[in-house]
């Protein structure tokens, strides 16, 4: 890594050159061939426009939209695009939506719960309702938050589940019930409209997570796709959140948090005047908030337009479609979910195929492929995030996957060591020490000599490097998949605890 605070200043160019050198290592963040993390509309130009607007707001503080109007200008643009997408704002049946930009969809799902669990404040213990399948924010903001979280379990046939279930796991002390518009691990959408009705017959919010795929939802449904009632025209859906920086495709990170009306948002501010400085409110989590997201998701709605997101939605549609039919047409592959939104997910139907060693084979091949590890009474899988320029390389990766098939196939399935085997059935997290888990590392190729404390390997302009990483975790990912929950939790803070480490 760079080193962070050299003695004499560093010329600009050398700085530049540094960064870029580093991010040589990354994967490709356009050209279709990334399959999380990452949202690219390939729109000519776009990211210039982008860069552009952050720049000129990137020094603006969000902190106090007196000092600084143009983004109060901004956000609520934002906002109100994002009521008018998701079946609110006037004429619709939720004319008075209002909402906040946050940082990304796990600050709006943790500020939803907060909401939630401070309009309830004579509950002494509150607690939270989701499906299994909802993002594991929802679990950080309990923690967080102080909020027990009871988990419903999801048909491993629908991946969905029954609002039955939903409307018997609420009790006294909910204050909250969420439901996902699409789920990200699979791409389908609950049933919404049921949810909601049983939340609000028990007199409890609603918060629907769109953040995800939520904002395509919508132009899905105009181009023919069977999208189900799942906005703000579900009456008893209180509150969603969507995120900006994925399917409207504005740079990182902007999400909206989005409220029925103003008296069901009063809770989320958070305001204190006990100390002798200025008096601090804020909507979000967050104080000082840079204005260069904000302008730039601004700069990128006001550039694309209504039509221009439901060509994308169509262009997208068409490479989900296709990545479905290369999936389906292979031997030993099954769809787990017939594509509705954004995701094709698909699982092994083969003990000779193993869907690890599989990922790795896509991986040399240029594709970065998201593994999904077995939960419950769900296979563990892969995921495909399908974005508009994932559109022309539809046949390329048809082909690589069948290869990919084929050398995983030869290579055959992992057979980890029995010891390994063992701990991961005996072990408990508390038993994890650091050099045991260092340990494991080494054997599994995780963190390389900086990871076992010596030092990173130096480059030639005199920087650090990080420790490489292993170009192949197949071995990894079965440890992580026959380990029990609690146990892969623990293993993967260890692990990225062995990354993350400074250069000095």
């Amino acid at each position: 890594m760079v080193e962070g605070l050299p003695a004499s200043g560093v010329p600009a160019a050398q700085v530049l050159a540094e960064v870029r050198r580093l991010r040589a290592a990354d994967r490709p963040t356009h050209g279709g061939q990334l399959f999380a993390y990452v949202y690219d509309p390939a729109v000519p130009g776009l990211d210039e426009l982008a860069h552009s607007a952050y720049a000129l707001s990137a020094q603006v503080n969000g902190l106090d939209p007196t000092a600084f109007p143009s983004l109060l200008a901004m956000e609520n643009a934002l906002v109100g695009a994002a009521a008018s997408v998701l079946g609110g704002g006037p004429g619709s049946s939720a004319p008075e939506v209002v909402g906040s930009v946050t940082g990304g969809g796990t600050e709006s799902l943790m500020l939803a719960v907060k909401t939630a669990r401070d309009a309830c404040a004579d509950v002494e213990a509150p607690r939270l309702v989701v499906p299994a399948t909802a993002h594991a924010a929802f679990a950080k903001a309990a923690h967080y938050l102080g909020v027990v979280l009871d988990l419903v379990p999801v048909s491993p046939e629908t991946l969905r589940p029954d609002p039955a279930d939903i409307a018997a796991a609420i009790g006294p002390s909910t204050v909250l019930v969420a439901c996902s518009a699409p789920s990200y691990a699979h791409g389908v959408v609950d049933p919404v409209a049921a949810i909601a009705e049983v939340a609000a017959a028990a007199g409890v919010r609603c918060h629907v997570d769109a953040c995800f795929g939520g904002w395509t939802l919508p132009y899905l449904r105009r181009l023919g796709v069977a999208v189900p009632p799942f906005d703000f025209s579900v009456p008893g859906v209180t509150s969603i959140s969507v995120d900006l920086h994925k399917y409207a495709y504005t740079p990182k990170g902007v999400s909206v948090l989005l409220h029925r009306d103003a008296g069901l948002r009063r809770e989320q501010y958070f305001a204190s005047a006990e100390w002798p400085g200025y008096t601090m409110v804020n909507p979000v989590i967050s104080s000082t908030r840079s204005g260069g997201p904000i302008a730039a998701a601004f700069a990128t709605l006001r550039h694309i337009g209504d039509t221009g997101y439901l060509e994308l939605a169509r262009t997208t549609l068409a490479a989900v479609r296709g990545l479905a039919e290369e999936v389906a047409g292979i031997d030993g592959l099954r769809l787990l979910a017939e594509p509705e939104a954004t995701v094709v997910c698909f699982r092994s139907a083969d003990p000779a195929l193993d869907l690890f060693v599989l990922v790795d084979e896509l991986t040399v091949r240029g594709w970065h492929t998201q593994p999904q590890m077995a939960y419950g009474n769900l296979p563990s899988s892969v995921h495909l995030t399908v974005t508009a320029a994932v559109a022309p390389r539809v046949a390329d990766f048809g082909a690589d996957l069948r290869a990919a098939v084929a050398a995983a196939r030869a290579a055959g399935p992992v057979r980890l060591p029995a010891e390994l085997l063992a701990l991961a059935g005996a072990l408990t997290p508390e038993q994890l020490t650091p050099e045991l888990v260092a340990g494991m590392a080494a054997g599994l190729g995780v963190g390389g000599a900086a990871g076992a404390g010596g030092d990173p390997v130096a480059a030639e302009d005199g920087s650090g490097s990080s420790a490489p990483l292993p170009e192949r975790t197949a071995m990894i990912n079965t440890l992580l998949d026959a380990a029990p929950v609690r146990l892969r939790e623990r293993l993967l803070v260890e692990f990225l605890s062995l990354l993350q480490r400074p250069s000095y």
